[in-house]
């Protein structure tokens, strides 16, 4: 850029009324942040006066809310002050300053951050009065700002105090905001941490003082009677345990209270953050591990970084090492209650399950403790993985529930099968020849459990042959096939078998069915269609769900003989509904029309037959 070019820049011009717009629907979550801006403002003109001229226990901050007999709310400090050249540097800080942007939003300029904080007042006044008396020396001044971007500073006569007085008269819209219960409400949410004095006035006369200790600040030095006491008010349970926190690198103390009950996976992570010991928030959601949602956290920060609003963190690498650095706490506090404290892992476990699932398929030095503790659903039961890997050395795991429920029923005792459907159980299974020599685990279908079952004798064949024949003709319709096994348990008539493709093409049918013409509709059938091409090209035929009788229970024997079809045809309709009920598989309308129509012609029949036996007959 030559100098002829420089000639031709200008300043931007700021519209004020817009920036409190854009502050107040846009970077601000409410008005109510005035008040906490006020306080940070206040805090930072203190913490500037004791570098100055040192510490002064009298000082701090009081403020004077709206009431019947005051119409003006008052924000007073015993901080550093302003001098005039201060006072009207302030219009630049807000619009202009090389120094400084309205986004960036560090602690360390006082000047510039009070103004950045005097914008959020704006949302609640059309008017800011403040009269201040600088600590270095100079004449009080009083500066006024409308919210048209007008101001004016002059000298005041007299004497004032050295420190800061904000005065706001509400806009109509915002006295509630500025009375002294909302902000005796904000003044304890806000500051109830700081280390400065922070007294509220009290419509009588009186005076509260917000302030006071916080226990999780120093948690390393607090009693745990203290740190539990405090976590029962924040959680408003008792908590399970409270764990110290510490992040030297970036200034953060703290404590990790965990959970008495188990969350929903995925719940949203209410975690309270204060920086400076001001609160940013209490909903911060990215400053724990993703797997650490059986803990809610408590901490201080000086390092952390907010956002523009200052009602979240800004996700960067200070960030990501605090929270680094916390997943490292959390997973020694479980490794040093495995070691140590096992009857408390044991109750811990039981809580929190899923978070424990969770951590171990990511840490494998962790899993070594936990996984032992665990516990699984299997065909035996459910079980901890230690007592199942003690009894035996071969496992298997089903992927889904669906799966599962169906070999459930058929799976042989020594070759016990894991249930994977749910979260985390079938990594879990995965992992376990990693964690325990000598075991195996493999996959298991529907289809390769069949291969297990007993095959009827010689001698009956051709009996089994020909029921497998006319039951697979009755339920032709509903896309089953029908085989004869011999399964162990005697009182099972019938087991529906169906392999996730298969059920996958029922739901797709079942969802079919239900549809009214349209589009939806048209992509099911698509799908169907082009499943069983994909079957066809593979050189396979369609893909059938399948009905195992089973040849020990006597109702299937005596079925093979059977000689009425009607009768046997209802009956085997009948049968493959009991099995899709005992698999937990849904009716579909023609299941259901199945059902109803096979039991009311079983009782006609039963009824008809009745009515042909001589009356000398018994039963």
């Amino acid at each position: 850029m030559n100098a002829d070019s420089r000639d031709d820049l200008h300043s931007f011009q700021v519209n004020l009324t817009g920036v409190v717009d854009l502050l107040s629907k846009h970077i601000y979550s409410s008005p109510r942040v005035y008040l906490r801006e006020l306080l940070q403002n206040g805090r930072d003109a203190l913490a500037a006066r004791v570098e100055l001229d040192g510490a002064d226990a009298s000082r701090g901050i009081r403020i004077t809310p709206l009431s019947e007999h005051n119409d003006t709310f008052r924000f007073q400090d015993d901080g550093i002050g302003l001098t005039a050249d201060e006072m009207t540097e302030l219009l630049s800080t807000v619009g202009r300053s090389s120094k400084r942007d309205i986004f960036d939003l560090p602690r360390s300029d006082y000047l510039g951050q009070f103004g950045i904080g005097l914008l959020s007042c704006f949302m609640v006044a059309d008017q800011i009065v403040i009269q201040s008396r600088s600590a270095r020396g100079s004449a009080p001044v009083e500066w006024i700002g409308n919210s048209d971007g007008t101001f004016s500073v002059r000298e005041l006569e007299g004497d004032l105090p050295i420190g800061t007085t904000v005065s706001l008269k509400p806009r109509f819209d915002q006295h509630d905001l500025l009375g002294t219960s909302t902000v005796l409400a904000l003044a304890k949410t806000f500051a109830e941490f700081l280390p400065v004095g922070v007294r509220v006035d009290l419509p009588g006369g009186g005076v509260d003082t917000v302030t006071h200790d916080a226990p999780f600040l120093d948690a390393h030095t607090a009693t745990a009677s203290e740190l539990l006491t405090y976590g029962r008010e924040l959680l408003g349970v008792d908590p399970f345990a409270a764990i110290p926190l510490s992040v030297p690198g970036t200034s953060t103390t703290g404590v990790a209270y965990v959970l008495p009950h188990s969350p929903p996976p995925g719940a949203r992570q209410a975690n309270r953050v204060y920086l400076g010991r001001m609160l940013l928030s209490e909903n911060v959601d990215a400053l724990l591990p993703d797997w650490a949602f059986f803990v809610r956290v408590v901490l201080n920060s000086t390092s952390l970084t907010p956002t523009a609003s200052r009602e979240s963190l800004v996700d960067d690498d200070i960030l990501e090492h605090t929270r680094a650095a916390i997943g490292t706490v959390l997973r020694q506090w479980v490794l040093e209650m495995a070691a140590r404290h096992p009857a408390q892992l044991n109750d811990f476990v039981q809580i929190h399950s899923l978070a424990l699932k969770s951590l171990v398929i990511h840490d494998e030095e962790l899993a070594k403790f936990i996984t032992p503790w665990l516990s699984v659903e299997t065909t035996l039961g459910r079980m901890t993985i230690e007592s199942l890997t003690r009894d035996h050395t071969q496992l298997r795991y089903a992927e889904t529930v669906d799966e599962f429920r169906q070999i459930a029923s058929i799976a042989s005792p020594d070759r016990p099968v894991i249930n994977g459907g749910y979260i985390y159980d079938t990594e879990i299974a995965r992992l376990l020849p990693t964690l325990v020599n000598g075991l195996t685990v493999d996959r298991v279908s529907v289809l390769d459990e069949l291969d297990f079952l007993e095959v009827p004798p010689l001698d009956a064949r051709s009996l089994v042959a020909k029921l497998e024949d006319r039951a697979s003709a009755v339920l032709a319709d509903a896309g089953c096939a029908v085989i004869v096994r011999g399964v162990p348990a005697t009182d099972v008539t019938g087991l529906y078998l169906a392999d996730p493709e298969v059920l996958r093409s029922i739901d797709r049918r079942a969802a079919r069915e239900i549809s009214r013409p349209g589009l939806w509709k048209d992509v099911l059938g698509k799908m169907d269609a082009f499943a069983e091409e994909r079957l066809a090209s593979d050189g396979t035929s369609k893909s059938l769900a399948r009905l195992c009788l089973n040849w020990n229970n006597p109702v299937v024997v005596t079925l093979s003989t059977l000689r009425d079809d009607a009768v046997f045809s209802r009956t085997i309709e009948l049968l493959y509904v009991q099995a899709l009920l005992t698999s937990q598989r849904p009716l579909s309308v023609r299941d259901r029309a199945m059902m109803t129509n096979s039991m009311s012609d079983l009782i006609a029949m039963s009824v008809a037959l009745g009515d042909s036996l001589p009356e000398s007959s018994s039963l």
